[in-house]
């Protein structure tokens, strides 16, 4: 598969993930901006070898192994420990996004565990993980990001392309700071913006996302995040420092905007992605959008996947509010009896005039567990049937 490709593309398989990443202010790429201040040479730490660096931080990577059931997808990253008493990993939102379940892998052991998420904050991309705690399993020496200057050597661990063992390495040196960046996974249409990011040289690949990026003292000072598209920076890495300061109002159980706690309730209703009020509008709208549709029969019942879906031929006579399209199975949609050609026009006491009011996810994919639209948790949600009878 083309490299590009491959960044674009949540990974089917055993593929890796990485976000492509594109100057946030348009023009050629960012140069290196200063040189690493001259000091006294008695008071520079020598840095240490690769091999030093490599057993410093090798032990605490891990690989991360989301599954999203209803895309029929995996996404393979990287995380990396960050207290092994109490099994607590750090790593990427977008690693996990959509997650159904998430597995973490040992390389040093080759012994898998089942993740909690414990909490994300979706607009700095930092995701927590815990897993339950294993003897010998330490947490990485963590530097301070704050220090870090253009021209510092760093070398970035991943879970490249999801193969799994040994994390791959990449060598590299800062080039800047507080970078504004847009970040863009064409495939799942999804993007973000992230600021005060660092810039490197170091070669951030498919799979490299929430691994641990560290200096030449052997401490990590950046968790990779995102590759570049060209010029000097080939990679990009939220500082650690940053990183850290969400995972404890993550852990703190401390709301905040862009935080998420635990898992997010889920629906399980796909509804179409148009802003028609009218439903008989939305199902004309997702037959032109669905190859086939019209020759193809709906979906009966509940569907094992988005993907599954097709536009209901009935559906229910009311003038306004979210056509559900498909239900998947397992969820408490299918188990409420919720079923396609339904429309929902309120929850929680309040009006869904158009599909994407029923939606918090925006489209018609709400997988998985994040951002799905939790209706009625505690007002209800009012259905009209498809077939009263």
């Amino acid at each position: 598969m083309p490299l590009l490709v491959a960044v674009l593309g949540i990974a089917l398989g055993v593929g890796g993930i990485a976000l492509v990443l594109r100057p946030f202010t348009p023009g050629s790429p960012p140069q290196l901006a200063a040189t690493a201040t001259t000091r006294d040479a008695q008071t520079v730490p020598r840095p240490l070898s690769d091999a030093v660096i490599r057993a410093k931080i090798e032990p605490s990577v891990v690989d991360v192994m989301a599954t999203l059931t209803y895309n029929d997808e995996t996404a393979s990253g990287t995380g990396f420990v960050i207290d092994g008493r109490t099994g607590l990993i750090l790593t990427n939102n977008h690693v996990i996004r959509d997650a159904t379940s998430v597995t973490v892998t040992v390389p040093a052991t080759d012994q898998a565990y089942q993740a909690d998420i414990v909490g994300v904050d979706v607009t700095a991309d930092v995701a927590v993980l815990r897993i339950r705690p294993v003897a010998g399993l330490p947490g990485v020496p963590l530097g301070d990001s704050t220090t870090v200057t253009a021209g510092a050597q760093v070398m970035s661990f991943g879970n490249q392309a999801g193969a799994g063992g040994s994390p791959a390495v990449a060598h590299g040196v800062i080039t800047g700071t507080d970078r504004t960046i847009q970040a863009d996974d064409g495939a799942a249409a999804f993007s973000e913006t992230l600021h005060g990011m660092l810039a490197t040289t170091a070669r951030i690949e498919p799979g490299d996302s929430g691994g641990p990026l560290a200096d030449s003292s052997g401490t990590v000072i950046g968790v990779d995040t995102a590759a570049g598209t060209g010029g000097a920076d080939t990679g990009y890495a939220i500082p650690i420092n940053a990183a850290m300061a969400v995972e404890r109002q993550i852990t703190g159980r401390q709301p905040g905007q862009g935080i998420s706690l635990g898992v997010d309730g889920f629906l399980g209703v796909i509804v179409g992605s148009g802003t028609a009020r009218s439903p008989a509008v939305q199902q004309a709208q997702e037959r032109s959008v669905v190859a086939g549709a019209a020759n193809r029969s709906s979906s009966p019942g509940c569907v094992p996947t988005q993907g599954d879906v097709t536009p209901p031929a009935r559906i229910a006579p009311v003038p306004a509010g979210a056509l559900v399209i498909g239900v998947l199975c397992d969820t408490g949609a299918a188990t409420a009896g919720i079923a396609a050609g339904d429309v929902i026009t309120t929850t929680d006491g309040h009006q869904v005039p158009v599909a994407r009011r029923a939606d918090r996810n925006r489209g018609r994919v709400p997988t998985g567990y994040r951002g799905a639209g939790h209706l009625g948790q505690h007002g209800g949600t009012r259905a009209y049937r498809a077939d009263p009878a």
